[in-house]
């Protein structure tokens, strides 16, 4: 009988110095402090779990040069301040971001994986990384012209290169 109360009590003491360490603001929050205890690996975790279940396998569609274009504007107007130009430059806003988005058109970037995955994570966003949902901001259709344009970050087209290799200008987003 005695073990089990130990037991119970241990559960509560865990619980109880949770609670502390967020309550009495012992949980480093601040963008440049070092991430909490196991942060990083539970919050993969959990992401890996979520894209694994609700990510599409196959795309509506086969993407055509006109698609890469499309998806090369979107992505200079909504996702070059935080994910960079092929250029690798990292923007203000990029480099106060934590944790640090990637740069997703310079080298390997996301090119190994499924446009699928990266459709998800367009539409839902990433939670704790600054990584918004674009569901109420783009359609299905420009969602996934994004995720092909990143899949194929390696290969695209010279008209999708020449969009994405303009210099970027804050203050229009383009």
């Amino acid at each position: 009988m005695r073990f089990l109360y130990g037991v119970i009590l241990g559960i509560v003491l865990v619980f109880v110095a949770a609670y502390c360490y967020f309550r009495f603001g012992l949980a480093p929050v601040a963008v440049k402090a070092p991430p909490m205890p196991f942060e990083k690996t539970y919050a993969n975790m959990a992401l890996h779990a979520a894209i694994q279940k609700g990510a599409p396998r196959n795309a509506p569609f086969q993407p055509v040069e006109a698609d890469f274009q499309t998806g090369a504007r979107l992505y200079r107007e909504h996702c070059a301040v935080c994910h960079a130009l092929p250029d690798g430059v990292r923007t203000a806003v990029s480099g106060g971001e934590f944790p640090k988005p990637p740069l997703l058109l310079k080298g390997k970037g996301v090119t190994d994986d499924p446009p699928g995955e990266t459709y998800w994570k367009i539409q839902n966003g990433i939670r704790m990384t600054g990584m918004p949902g674009f569901s109420d901001a783009l359609s299905d259709r420009q969602m996934w012209d994004i995720a092909f344009l990143c899949a194929q970050a390696d290969k695209l087209p010279a008209s999708a290169q020449t969009i994405l290799n303009q210099p970027y200008k804050p203050d229009t987003g383009m």
